[in-house]
């Protein structure tokens, strides 16, 4: 009896387990499936590292804290992230991927899209991502017409209709009121100067757009 009660045991612990992963994999396709095409990622930052120093100078809101991000796009072939990023430069990724990719590093995603009002948007600025795919990463953060980095890619994307807009750069560490150390170390590798001022954009300042609603995280 007891070695039928032992099997009937593990059965049901087996079976648990392999429906509670299905109803998470279920939830996690029903989210995915739920995206909208021109929906924005944003990948939330690390503490330390570039990821940390981009965040420190840019944060506008306590609830976002992000250093990176990509537009949806769905189609019959599959739902893909058109995105800028260190590896590979302006790319059209598999959303699996891309999720995997955040996951690994230990960052979340958050949905955030347009209002319905700025909706018309999103043909033609799918249209300019896709011709932006293949150039190369910009590593220096000034804007310039060769290379792209996130946030630069997805103002890009949306500027014959001004959804974003380009604003001038800090650099400075809001606690000290100084030049943040990592930024100076990073431009003075470079033999350039910190381009305090200069135009550019940032993650964190698209997402405090009042054009843009957060909808959900993806888990």
């Amino acid at each position: 009896m007891k070695p039928i009660l032992k099997r009937n045991n593990f059965l049901l612990k087996s079976f648990a387990a392999f429906f509670l992963f299905v109803l998470i994999m279920g939830c996690k396709n029903s989210q995915i499936s739920g995206l909208k095409n021109g929906d924005l990622l944003f990948v939330t930052a690390k503490e330390t590292g570039l990821s940390g120093a981009i965040n420190n100078v840019t944060q506008k809101q306590e609830n976002a804290s992000f250093d990176h991000i990509g537009i949806v796009e769905k189609g019959k072939d599959g739902i893909f992230v058109l995105h800028a990023a260190p590896k590979g430069g302006s790319q059209k990724q598999e959303m699996k991927d891309f999720l995997k990719d955040q996951s690994e590093e230990g960052q979340r995603v958050m949905v955030y899209r347009l209002k319905s009002e700025y909706q018309k948007s999103i043909p033609s600025a799918l249209e300019k991502a896709n011709s932006m795919l293949g150039k190369p990463y910009n590593f220096n953060y000034i804007l310039d017409e060769n290379s792209y980095y996130c946030s630069d890619f997805i103002e890009r994307t949306f500027r014959e209709d001004h959804i974003f807009k380009l604003e001038p750069m800090t650099f400075i560490d809001p606690k000290t009121g100084k030049t943040n150390a990592f930024w100076e170390e990073f431009y003075q590798k470079k033999n350039l100067k910190v381009p305090e001022g200069e135009l550019g954009c940032n993650p964190n300042g698209l997402a405090a757009s009042q054009k843009l609603e957060r909808v959900m995280e993806l888990k």
